[in-house]
């Protein structure tokens, strides 16, 4: 039988190592627009079909169109009212499709993370030499497009491998947004001993399962990001919290969704002890400050712990 590793072990917030963000924040808050780009025609995966009805799937690929072409600057005007520097999770082929969206970003100084190179090519059915190609394609090219070696990985369209995480860490990633499991950053165990962490992503603030999978209003979903903030806030004042928004272009920024996450927006920056950041910036300073090597017993040993009481 092949021996499967175990990227975490389990560990209750209760006797944590208690975080504090800089400047003595409470919270570390980014957001990460998915920035993506999808084919009308892409090639077949037994395992997924990316449109719902027969090609041309026109629906689904314009509105993906009109994001790339209205939405995005509608929400980089959003995120600059607010002094928030997006962390991009990026299909690489919108460096060759909208080099004119990458430069816009790049001059504000975003964060660029792999989302693989086309959100409609899957990992499954890959070989591991295959997806360890395709990895490394997009990061390669993101780091030709911008200058500076993507750190963070989120698989394209969520599609993952037993070996995903061991991968990038390998070609020399840093953290992943592709564990749901935790609301501060964990330590994960990959099969070259690198350091390599797992930043919190929300898939239940993630715009596309709020409006798409859960059939949320705007009000509503704008309210459930201020509790969202209110809860890890509140936490947050015993050991740092992550909040995440993941967005997408097609989705928070139509016109009739804009005003419920500018208010959501107005409210979390409104609040001090608050650290506007990206996932980078989140992974690396987790890395240097409270890392403990997943494969020791040095988390049960820390002197300095949280005991939050539910």
């Amino acid at each position: 039988m092949k021996e499967t590793l175990s990227y975490y072990d389990y560990q209750a917030y209760r006797g944590r190592p208690k975080i504090v963000w800089p400047n003595g924040a409470r919270l570390a808050f980014w957001v990460a627009p998915n920035i993506e780009f999808y084919e009308l025609n892409p090639p077949a995966n037994p395992k997924r079909q990316p449109w719902p009805h027969p090609y041309p799937a026109v629906p689904g690929y314009s509105i993906r169109d009109y994001g790339n072409r209205v939405g995005h600057m509608r929400q980089m005007r959003l995120l600059d009212k607010y002094g928030i520097r997006g962390s991009i999770s990026l299909s690489a082929a919108l460096c060759q499709h909208h080099p004119e969206i990458i430069e816009l970003c790049r001059e504000r100084d975003w964060e660029f993370f792999s989302h693989g190179i086309y959100n409609t090519r899957y990992t499954y059915g890959m070989s591991e030499e295959e997806e360890r190609a395709m990895i490394l394609d997009s990061m390669e090219t993101i780091e030709q497009a911008v200058g500076t070696k993507p750190l963070g990985y989120l698989a394209p369209a969520l599609s993952h491998s037993e070996v995903t995480l061991d991968l990038f860490a390998e070609l020399g990633g840093l953290y992943t947004c592709d564990l749901f499991h935790d609301d501060q950053p964990t330590p994960l165990r990959v099969r070259s001993g690198r350091q390599f962490v797992s930043v919190p992503y929300s898939l239940e603030m993630n715009d596309t399962i709020a409006y798409v999978v859960n059939k949320v209003e705007p009000r509503h979903y704008g309210q459930m990001l201020k509790d969202c903030f209110d809860r890890l806030y509140q936490e947050g004042a015993e050991s740092g919290t992550v909040m995440c928004i993941p967005t997408h272009n097609y989705q928070v920024s139509c016109p009739h969704r804009m005003r419920a996450f500018e208010e959501a927006l107005e409210y979390i920056t409104g609040h001090s002890d608050v650290w506007v950041t990206t996932g980078r910036e989140i992974a690396r300073y987790y890395a240097d400050q409270y890392w403990m090597d997943p494969c020791s017993n040095s988390a049960a040993a820390a002197s300095t712990e949280i005991t939050h009481d539910r």
